[in-house]
């Protein structure tokens, strides 16, 4: 018995001799199966993870260029696959981008809507999917104090986008009950593709005023940051636009650039026709 209890004291003692090297092995273990984790983890918890410790619930301090460069470089490498998506082609054109909803029929598929996925929502950001079968349309809407990344996962999307013009010019619109127009400045108006890459909007800059129409079969991935929350005052508000004669020629307003980068905008309310419908996100699950 004492023979055994020599031998365990020596383990010990010995043990107690080698801590520091013990130590270090445990953080040496603990950092390599840290790394293996963020190596083997989903492109999706890449994106939740960067935006977790990044945005804040009040978009103040707004994010930085190098942010902004670190997020855009994330979602580049997102693909349909990464989101539980597989890629539309024109002959099954039911804007689902995932297969086996319901098995819908292709006879009214251009009665299909644009399909939502919400991925992720908190105080400080969305991310979130839409899908849209072709010719699908989200009407000129606006992002009031938001940042907004969006990249275009499969399929052609036309983008049109607005700033607003500063100082504010409004004209006054004629019959009771119109509501006077604003001026704003064309930001971008073009097709996007997977290969063209992340495109952002800031709150008063880079199109905050935007509208998609698909090409063909699409999926965008957007984050907001901050989302849309009507008590903080970051409510969503629909427009439609003018040419800038349609007004300016009553009311003699003058631009000093091309006028055909120029449009008046009024605020309508919610399209009856915006046809969207929640689906499931079957994609990756993100560890929070």
């Amino acid at each position: 018995m004492l023979s055994k209890l020599q031998k365990a004291s020596d383990k010990v003692g010995l043990f107690l001799q080698n801590k520091p090297f013990s130590i270090a092995w445990l953080q040496f273990q603990f950092q390599r199966h840290f790394h293996m984790e963020r190596k083997n983890s989903s492109k999706v918890q890449g994106l939740y993870d960067f935006c977790k410790k990044t945005f804040t619930p009040s978009g103040t301090p707004p994010p930085s260029s190098q942010a902004v460069r670190d997020l855009c470089s994330l979602l580049d490498t997102v693909g349909p696959a990464d989101v539980g998506l597989e890629e539309q082609s024109s002959d099954d054109d039911r804007g689902l981008g995932f297969s086996g909803l319901y098995g819908l029929n292709r006879v009214a598929r251009w009665a299909q809507p644009i399909t939502y996925l919400d991925i992720y929502e908190c105080d400080s950001f969305t991310m979130c999917i839409f899908c849209f079968p072709t010719s699908a349309a989200i009407p000129l809407h606006d992002h009031p104090g938001m940042t907004v990344f969006s990249k275009v996962l499969y399929g052609s999307m036309h983008v049109k986008a607005y700033d607003w013009v500063e100082p504010a010019r409004f004209q006054e619109t004629k019959g009771p009950g119109y509501r006077p127009v604003r001026l704003a400045k064309l930001a971008t108006d073009k097709v996007l593709t997977p290969q063209y890459g992340t495109s952002v909007l800031y709150p008063k800059s880079g199109g905050n005023l935007h509208c998609f129409t698909a090409v063909t079969p699409c999926a965008v991935l957007d984050i907001l940051t901050p989302p849309y929350n009507e008590d903080a005052g970051r409510k969503c508000t629909y427009y439609v636009d003018y040419p800038f004669p349609t007004f300016s020629a009553v009311n003699g307003a003058e631009v000093s650039n091309e006028k055909e980068e120029y449009a008046w905008l009024s605020e309508i309310d919610t399209p009856d026709d915006l046809y969207m419908r929640p689906g499931v996100y079957a994609g990756p699950a993100i560890l929070v």
